[in-house]
């Protein structure tokens, strides 16, 4: 396949990018305003003037109640006039006023046009309206939870803000009357008219629409992609948008159904890992109430550890990572928790094909405070235990995870929130071998409003993740154990200063423990018990950005972070020679800094928007990344450890900087095409035989390098309807470059696919039925395939020559799945979920592996090993 050169490929996107940009303004130059007509009013009765202003030329008008009831005459004489210049001729001296809104002409009374035209014109060049601010918090009517990127827009206008992740909004606004308009994915829209004299709270609660719950699909953050936010690369999920996804063994699944998405790959074959932009697994920051998970997966990476009962939002970002985050190279995978219903108890859950799960959630005080407690686990173990044989019913195989969480509201603008998750898995074959691993996070964060438009949340914050691997029998036994455990203390802050300037600022503080490996062995094991030295280390950064609507079509957010990431002692710190042997160390003391590196890490993003249902975007950022998975595969897993910056191992640095074009069609369809460029610095790789379970300095096993991805990406997405979904194609390339490996010249990275390709369709037949669909295809993963061998005492050594130079076969699968809604009332639903993963049984290849042929010893054979093959499943769900 011929070479995709980095520059050819982005002349190539810019060209397309810059073509359909001249399109669309040329095909939607004429706006409803523009259309001429001939029309003779004289007297007419607001209401009736704009009727037959609609029969004449086609344009809708909207307007509230007042509007139509109102008493107001209009006369206009026009012969091929511009409907704009219609409207400005008819509305002379009177309280009216007119917008664009979409593809319709907005009304709205202004008794304030009528108060200028009667003032002294001296006194309105000395006398401006005052401002105030309107605030609040947006939730849910029907459970009190508070909802996330809920839009709040001034109807008739182009001003509009969005709720916080803890559902607080502030706007801005000069004294009169407006007519407001809130909207979130789930939830009916609301409308209320506000006379705005001073400071208002004003709280909304949404009642949810059920009818949308069942139809939409993934989409940003209102029904209609925002065009106007300068954020890009993001991509936000609720629970209701994944359930109809078919997947493995019938369990929703937050992380397959992201990789789905353009330009999130998955790691593998039923791997719970993914791969976003070229970046590896271990470059995906991944939260849970703000806590880092350092191991998304159960089951060797099946299944994630989300349980989707528990969980409220999902963010996704790609590219153009708000300040406050930091950490990863590739993504930002921002998890939220339910807060738990404050209005009434419910419990809802199911049971599938190899997990059951149980979520109970309710009110402490009625509006006041709530509980959340969900649970699941596993049970293929407890069908072991039927065999016969106890080398099986002896064996321990499963997973379970539980999320809580509470909340508090102590006051008007006082809240608390305490969360925790606990997951574990467990491998074990008759208590003599196995391993186990597990995640644990507990966040504590305090919400204060200190002003209606100064919002701020506090935030402890602790995570811990460790494996052990066993192995016992009557004369011996070894332990092997690794952990990394984080305190994390974080303040963000977010001040909405005028309608034109949102900022944000904030400081978080981190110190890490890591205990890279301890090795307990007794008897003939062949292992010497010892302990590799824990590592310590604080993270520091500050923040601060500021998103500024310079004009109704010009968007800009611009900042700054600020990380410091210092090593300390105690413990020995090496310097190593280009070989990898150690020459020297030196010892520090407890609490002593070995080194400390400072990165400054600039967000810029940018918005234009070209018309009315089209925007053009572009954004730049620079991540830095201090902790680092050794792993050799290409997914993570369990028994991979984690490392931290030392003076020899340096942060890992990415800048991105992406492009992209996004277009409304008519109500039900999104277009985007986003392209990228992305140069990484200090890239971790092995030399050629490493061991990484050495006991020597784990530096000596590593080279360091550069690396580079480009890409594009383009998503055509279907949100409303009976039938919803997307097309999503990903065309990219992502390679390595480090001196000691493939003669110093480029090479692809592991998780290098050229093309990836997602269907994802859903149908709703009838109220009982909903069926859907999805097919994915991508060129295999770049590896290694030995291109020789040498016999050496009878033994066949197999000889291999430039890194991941060979891919496995291509990869593609169709999974089918319905729905069928057994019962509905207000107090009990229940439904039966069925799927077919692999539908066609697609031999899609785990591993291939090499050997000698058994009937010619000088032939070499190579074996694939299949997972999954026809995989059906049945689930129930119920809800009271």
């Amino acid at each position: 396949m011929k070479k995709i050169e980095p520059v050819g490929f982005l002349t190539f996107v810019a060209v397309i990018l810059l073509l359909l940009v001249l399109v669309q303004s040329r095909a939607h130059a004429q706006g409803p305003l523009d259309k001429k007509l001939s029309i003779n009013l004289k007297d007419e009765k607001l209401k009736s003037a704009l009727d037959k202003i609609t029969a004449i030329c086609g344009t809708k008008f909207t307007y509230n109640e007042q509007v139509a009831l109102s008493t107001i005459k209009i006369s206009v004489n026009a012969k091929e006039k511009s409907l704009k210049d219609v409207l400005t001729t008819a509305f002379t001296d009177k309280p009216l006023q007119f917008s664009v809104l979409d593809k319709e002409i907005f009304i709205r009374l202004a008794p304030e046009k009528t108060k200028k035209v009667e003032a002294d014109p001296a006194a309105n060049t000395t006398q401006s309206k005052e401002k105030h601010t309107i605030s609040g918090t947006i939730k849910s009517q029907n459970t009190g939870e508070t909802l996330i990127a809920a839009t709040i827009r001034v109807v008739g206008t182009s001003i509009a803000t969005t709720s916080n992740e803890y559902g607080f909004y502030s706007l801005t606004l000069t004294q009169g009357n407006y007519s407001l308009e809130v909207s979130a994915i789930g939830s009916k829209p609301y409308k209320n008219t506000i006379e705005l004299n001073k400071n208002t709270n004003l709280n909304i609660a949404l009642s949810d629409d059920e009818n949308l719950l069942e139809t939409v699909t993934i989409t940003s953050n209102s029904s209609q992609r925002n065009i106007q936010n300068p954020q890009m690369g993001m991509e936000r999920l609720t629970i209701s948008e994944t359930k109809e996804v078919p997947v493995l063994m019938g369990e929703p699944d937050l992380i397959k159904t992201l990789q789905l998405l353009p330009g999130v790959k998955t790691a593998g074959e039923g791997n719970g890992g993914m791969f976003v932009r070229g970046g590896s697994a271990d470059q995906n920051m991944i939260l849970l109430d703000e806590a880092p998970v350092y191991n998304a997966s159960h089951l060797l990476g099946f299944f994630s550890t989300f349980n989707s009962d528990a969980i409220k939002n999902v963010t996704l970002y790609k590219s153009g990572m708000p300040a406050q985050y930091g950490g990863g190279l590739s993504s930002v995978l921002d998890v939220k928790m339910n807060d738990g219903n404050n209005q009434k108890f419910g419990v809802n859950g199911g049971v599938g094909a190899i997990a059951a799960r149980i979520n109970v959630e309710g009110p402490i005080q009625k509006e006041k405070s709530s509980f959340l407690i969900s649970a699941r686990r596993t049970y293929v173990d407890m069908f072991l235990k039927l065999s016969s044989d106890t080398a099986i019913n002896n064996t321990q195989l499963y997973f379970y995870d539980v999320n809580a969480k509470a909340n508090y509201i102590l006051g008007d603008k006082d809240r608390l929130y305490i969360s925790g998750y606990f997951g574990k898995d467990v491998l074990a074959s008759d208590n003599l071998s196995g391993i186990n691993w597990g995640n644990a996070t507990s966040t504590l964060r305090w919400n204060h409003v200190f002003s209606n438009k100064l919002f701020s949340n506090t935030s402890v914050i602790f995570s811990n993740y460790n494996y052990k691997i066993q192995s016992n029998t009557d004369e011996n036994s070894l332990t092997l154990f690794s952990q990394i455990r984080d305190w994390n203390f974080k303040e963000d802050m977010q001040w909405y200063a005028n309608e034109k300037n949102t900022v944000s600022f904030g400081f978080n503080s981190i110190f890490h423990t890591i205990k890279p490996g301890e090795v307990q062995a007794t008897g003939n094991s062949g292992f010497i018990s010892q302990k590799l030295q824990n590592r310590f280390s604080l993270e520091n950064a500050v923040y601060a950005s500021n998103t500024w609507k310079a004009s109704d079509a010009f968007s800009l957010t611009y900042g700054l972070r600020v990380s410091a990431f210092s090593i300390l002692g105690s413990g020995e710190y090496y310097t190593i020679d280009g070989s990898g042997n150690v020459t020297g160390s030196t010892s520090y003391k407890r609490g002593e800094i070995v080194k400390t590196y400072v990165n400054l890490e600039p967000r810029l993003s940018a918005a234009l928007q070209v018309n009315e249902s089209a925007s053009v975007k572009a954004s730049y950022v620079r991540n830095v990344q201090n902790l680092h998975l050794i792993s050799n595969s290409n997914a993570a897993s369990p028994t991979d450890r984690w490392v931290a910056s030392t003076n020899i191992i340096k942060p890992e640095l990415s800048d991105q900087v992406s492009i992209g074009y996004y277009k409304n069609i008519g109500n039900s369809y999104e277009f985007t095409a986003e392209t990228y460029y992305k140069t990484l610095k200090n890239q971790i790789d092995y030399r050629n035989g490493a061991d990484i379970f050495t006991n020597r300095p784990i530096e000596t096993q590593l080279l360091f390098g550069k690396g580079r991805a480009y890409g594009l990406e383009l998503l055509l997405k279907k949100k409303a309807g009976r039938l919803t979904g997307w097309l999503g194609y990903t065309l990219s390339k992502t390679e390595r470059k480090i001196d000691g490996i493939n003669n110093n010249e480029w090479y692809n990275a592991r998780q290098d696919k050229t093309h990836d390709i997602s269907f994802v369709s859903m149908y709703k037949l009838s109220q009982k039925w909903t069926v859907s669909a999805n097919w994915v295809y991508s060129t295999g993963n770049a590896v290694t395939f030995p291109n020789g061998k040498y016999k050496l005492l009878g033994q066949s050594y197999f000889y291999f020559s430039e890194r991941n130079a060979d891919r496995m076969p291509s990869y593609h699968r169709l999974d089918l799945g319905a729905t069928r809604l057994l019962k509905q009332t207000k107090k009990f639903s229940s439904e039966l979920n069925f799927s077919l993963y692999n539908a066609y049984g697609r031999k899609n290849p785990f591993r291939i592996t090499f050997q000698d042929s058994e009937s010619d010893p000088n032939r070499t054979e190579a074996l694939r090993t299949t997972l999954f093959r026809f995989i059906p499943s049945i689930s129930y769900n119920f809800k009271f």
